[in-house]
């Protein structure tokens, strides 16, 4: 609890121009380049995302209503914060975008529903850190959260087989994330194992978020209609000329 880190970006330093960025970039190696432009700490086999920032962030669009969609909530507990993450499917690439998110401290169950819901009336699937809560409290959190109105089921907890996942999707360009996402982004820089392999868990809330978001594919996501109430799966996919069973795994 002694230690401070904070990590800045060209883009907060004002006496450098377009021009010497672009001058300076052309001197650097690709896989340093995260590390002295954004600050992004080298952290090498230890990483467990190795994939540069810069090839799966997207500028900020409209997602279509028609575009399956759903959450992966990491539900806090004592002082641990709460955080959601909300993807995007084209159906017609089978491309994912992360476009929000939600991360708070503790607080009621209550405030954190409330923003989850603003985003609109999505399904969701979540869990809770093991090392802060039992089986049965992680069980009656989320009944809380239900009865606040919630779509809510248990995720899968399957930590290694998630992580292959959502490394996979990086890795391979069908996983990307909005720009304006920067507390993702923070947590994607340090999110490491140790020196024998296993996983800091240390502010990885909303990673957790992420694996629970993709595990196993994303057939459970629902597409929003003109109310925000999920339509029934074969309405977008019909009506824009897609058809079930053409999109592979990620259908």
């Amino acid at each position: 609890m002694s230690k401070h880190v904070t990590m800045a970006t060209w883009d907060d330093v004002p006496h450098l121009s377009a021009e010497t960025k672009a001058e300076l970039l052309t001197s650097i190696p690709p896989w340093h380049r995260d590390a002295r432009t954004k600050g992004v700490p080298q952290i090498g086999a230890g990483a467990i995302y190795p994939v540069p920032e810069s090839e799966i962030t997207v500028d900020d669009f409209a997602i279509p209503k028609y575009w399956p969609r759903g959450y992966g909530m990491d539900c806090g507990g004592g002082t641990k914060p709460t955080a959601a993450v909300w993807g995007a499917r084209n159906p017609d690439t089978g491309v994912c975008y992360l476009f929000s998110m939600h991360k708070g401290t503790a607080a009621e169950p209550v405030i954190h529903a409330t923003a989850i819901k603003a985003r609109g009336d999505l399904p969701g699937k979540a869990d809770a850190n093991a090392l802060i809560m039992t089986e049965h409290d992680t069980e009656q959190l989320i009944q809380t959260y239900r009865k606040l109105g919630l779509k809510l089921e248990r995720a899968d907890k399957a930590v290694e087989t998630g992580i292959y996942d959502v490394w996979q999707l990086l890795s391979t360009g069908m996983l990307k994330v909005f720009r304006s996402l920067g507390p993702w982004f923070v947590e994607y820089r340090i999110y490491r194992r140790d020196e024998k392999g296993r996983i800091v868990k240390q502010n990885d809330h909303v990673m957790d978020g992420t694996r629970y978001l993709v595990k196993g594919g994303t057939g459970w996501w629902k597409a929003l209609g003109p109310a925000g109430k999920p339509l029934r799966r074969r309405e977008p996919f019909e009506s824009h000329g897609a058809r079930s069973g053409e999109l592979g795994w990620m259908a």
